[in-house]
């Protein structure tokens, strides 16, 4: 099992690590690691382990595996990790943004997610509307850059699984997407506007993802339209 540091800070760049795995691919696994694996939508973090380039990670089961450009280390060799923290923070502000987004959309029209995907300040996700309402575009942005300006504090805590699981407003997703085996689910809790399950990295206020943008809506079906937005710098 993989100690997963970025669950309990992600502001955290650089940590020292035992190697515990070396796959014939290359790959490293380590005891704990602060690398985000790419999942939940949200994609891998990059970053160096001692020399070598961390190109891609992954986590297979209970056990995170860096794809690294470089010499391996050894099983039982203590590494030093860091992480690209511009990609890092661009992902978290993204992130957030989309937690926003849900949560405007959630409160204003009680429709839940049905999809969505995040590279570095750009992001997909797709909602339940058939067919959207009139100035969408213009409306979210005008209610997401409030909440940006109202600079909300994000807090992260755990629930017992049942007990979230009964809440409805914590699965925003269609279909929930937390494995069997997660006894506690992670909360993340933009307070006082949104509250959801969610096991990835964010900012710690609205104020600090930047700008907002509606690029693009498309249909994708009866019942499912989708968003593409930007994530500008603060003083774009």
């Amino acid at each position: 099992m993989t100690d997963l540091l970025y669950l309990g800070d992600a502001y955290l760049t650089d940590f020292a690590a035992t190697v515990t795995g070396v796959d014939e691919a290359g790959r490293v696994a380590l005891d704990r690691t602060a690398f985000y694996p790419t999942g939940g939508g949200q994609a891998h973090d990059t970053g160096r382990l001692g020399t070598a380039r961390v190109t891609e990670v992954r986590k297979d089961g209970e056990i995170v595996w860096h794809t690294i450009e470089g010499e391996p280390p050894t099983l039982g060799q203590t590494v030093h990790g860091t992480i690209d923290w511009d990609r890092r923070h661009q992902l978290m502000r993204t992130h957030t943004a989309m937690h926003v987004l849900c949560g405007v959309i959630w409160n204003e029209w009680r429709v839940p997610v049905t999809g969505g995907n995040m590279e570095p300040l750009h992001a997909r996700m797709d909602f339940e509307f058939d067919p959207l309402p009139e100035g969408f575009a213009e409306t979210v942005e005008r209610l997401v850059a409030a909440e940006l300006r109202a600079d909300r504090p994000i807090r992260v805590e755990y629930l017992p699984r049942a007990v979230a699981l009964g809440d409805a407003d914590l699965i925003r997703t269609k279909v929930s997407l937390i494995p069997e085996s997660v006894t506690e689910v992670r909360v993340v809790d933009i307070v006082g506007l949104d509250k959801q399950a969610d096991g990835g990295t964010h900012v710690r206020s609205t104020a600090e993802i930047g700008g907002f943008r509606v690029v693009k809506t498309e249909s994708k079906g009866k019942g499912n339209k989708r968003l593409r937005i930007e994530i500008t710098d603060p003083q774009a």
